[in-house]
């Protein structure tokens, strides 16, 4: 996902985009069904607990999240705070997809139909969650006029895309049935073996059907926003903070500990670092915040700063319909001339490995990958660039006028000023940085509206196909460069319907090869997850996907 396209990072999801920050001088939560086995200070009270036992937990993210509707949000700040809000029929611990508002499913001998029942889940207005609420979601996202960028992560679903791009006009020929109001039937194109996972994702959480229909703006604003997650959203203060009070109406409302979640929106990495070390919030990074770059080496020697593993890629992706990197060779130049290494050591210090193709090496398959260029070769690059420079009808690099964008962020500054220098160094290339806010800077990716920018994905399941997908086609809205090769396309289409394990990560390989050689993006470095978390914080680890579940995180201060 967009991290901070989220977060998806990114995203930052890191370096990744998306930062978490505390409410403070909110009300205090007034809710009864607390959790009140909890240690107070001699007074009574902590700088976490109010006075009746409520347990709270403050946090910082780095933007307004852009959208909080489940099927038009791409980025992880978004995505960070609907994990709480929403459940999908499954959802996912340790990684590892557990039920969700499904009770139980059944999969059928060939692996192409999933039968799920719901349990007796409720709204945060207190209605049933129904199966028609997940139906009338997935319509939502595939239906073209909603124009849903992460709509082809429901093409698994057979009908799904022919839907989607307009081929066929009902969605009644999508693989979708809804039983009755407690059973919902899936059919899949071809045997997915992360469909589970998708269906923990929040494209595929449901909408409550009435609310939606009665206000199409429900996601806006706090006082319409109805959901079914452990959290419900008690107030949002735009470009300032949220508050997230403990749904008394989730099904598993027994087991949630917390009471409120505090999240204030601060966008300085330095003042969120201030922040954690003053103990006004009570965990620091991917998802919910970042560290800042120059604490990176000082909370590695007091032994402070927790180094997790994390699939996500930080890349930075050209405009292939620009008059300038269209030319293939000009990305190549510019790929190659990156100091990846150089870059890790001295900037990002989070023991991050230079990205030499799409995929991360995490991903099964793919790690025993050497890469498909060398890092930092000046030589090729020189050659490279030369070539480009001709087919352009140019002479010297000095006559190329490139801008690099980015989201407005301290870490993206920083590794922006060293990529930006080495390439005026080795190449003779001299390019503008350009900065903006998350949601600008978002619209300018989308609409095409800048040379070479910035991004982090994370993956959305466990897959490699989740690194490629979303470049089997200039229209996937999670694309952005304008690329499109049809032989890339047509391999990824093979790779949905291969049931041999072996012979799909043939076709995923054969893929990778291809884009990369064209260069619509230059991979950089692959991320790793760093965060420190204050001691009475417990069961705040975040998995490889970045998912931190606050259903399961106590606060014992």
């Amino acid at each position: 996902m967009k991290k901070n396209n989220f977060l998806v990072m990114l995203m930052l999801l890191l370096l990744s985009v998306v930062l978490v920050a505390c409410n403070f001088g909110g009300e205090e939560s007034t809710d009864t069904d607390t959790d009140t086995d909890t240690s107070t200070d001699t007074d009574g009270t902590t700088d976490n607990d109010t006075a009746d036992g409520d347990k709270q937990l403050n946090l910082v993210v780095a933007s307004e999240p852009p959208s909080l509707h489940p099927q038009l949000a791409t980025d992880t700040t978004s995505s960070t705070i609907m994990s709480s809000t929403h459940e999908g029929l499954m959802t996912l611990k340790d990684g590892e997809p557990v039920p969700g508002v499904a009770e139980s499913y059944e999969m059928s001998d060939d692996q192409l139909t999933y039968t799920f029942k719901l349990r007796d889940a409720k709204w945060s207005n207190g209605e049933p969650v129904t199966a028609e609420d997940f139906a009338f979601a997935w319509e939502f996202a595939l239906n073209p006029t909603n124009a849903s960028e992460y709509a082809s992560i429901l093409y698994a679903i057979k009908g799904a895309e022919e839907y989607n791009l307009g081929t066929s006009s009902s969605f009644d020929d999508v693989g979708v049935n809804v039983i009755d109001e407690k059973t919902i039937e899936v059919t899949l194109v071809s045997p997915t073996p992360y469909f589970l996972e998708l269906t923990a994702f929040k494209t595929m959480y449901p909408i409550h059907k009435a609310t939606a229909e009665a206000n199409p703006n429900w996601f806006t604003e706090a006082d319409t926003y109805v959901g079914n997650g452990a959290f419900t959203l008690s107030e949002w203060q735009h470009a300032g903070s949220l508050t997230l009070k403990k749904n008394p109406e989730y099904w598993d409302a027994d087991n949630v500990k917390l009471s409120q979640v505090n999240i204030e929106i601060v966008e300085s990495e330095t003042t969120q670092m201030t922040k954690f070390e003053s103990g006004e919030i009570d965990f620091l990074g991917t998802n919910y915040g970042a560290i800042s770059l120059d604490a990176i080496e000082r909370l590695k020697s007091e032994d402070k700063l927790n180094i997790a593993d994390y699939s996500g890629i930080y890349w930075y992706k050209f405009n292939t319909t620009d008059d300038i990197m269209k030319n293939v060779n000009i990305r190549k130049a510019l790929t190659l001339a990156i100091d990846r290494a150089g870059l890790i050591e001295n900037i990002t210090k989070g023991e991050q490995t230079p990205a030499l193709g799409m995929v991360p090496d995490g991903v099964e398959g793919f790690g025993d990958d050497e890469g498909y260029f060398k890092d930092a070769d000046y030589e090729a690059a020189k050659a490279a660039l030369d070539a480009g420079l001709k087919e352009l009808g140019l002479s010297d690099p000095s006559e190329l006028e490139l801008k690099l964008s980015f989201n407005t962020s301290e870490a993206h500054s920083s590794i922006a000023q060293y990529i930006q220098e080495g390439w005026n160094k080795n190449l003779g290339i001299s390019v503008t940085l350009d900065n903006a806010e998350w949601q600008v800077y978002l619209d300018k990716l989308s609409n095409l509206d800048y040379q070479i920018g910035r991004l982090g994905w994370i993956a959305d399941y466990n897959d490699a196909y989740s690194f490629l997908e979303m470049y089997n086609s200039a229209e996937n809205g999670n694309n952005d460069t304008g690329w499109s090769n049809e032989e890339y396309t047509n391999l990824l289409k093979q790779s949905t319907t291969e049931t041999d394990s072996a012979a799909r990560l043939d076709l995923l390989k054969k893929a990778e090869e291809i884009i990369i050689a064209e260069y619509p993006v230059a991979p950089i470095y692959y991320y790793t997850n760093l965060f420190v978390v204050q001691d009475y914080v417990k069961g705040m680890e975040p998995d490889a996907l970045g998912n931190i579940n606050l259903k399961d995180v106590d606060v014992t201060k």
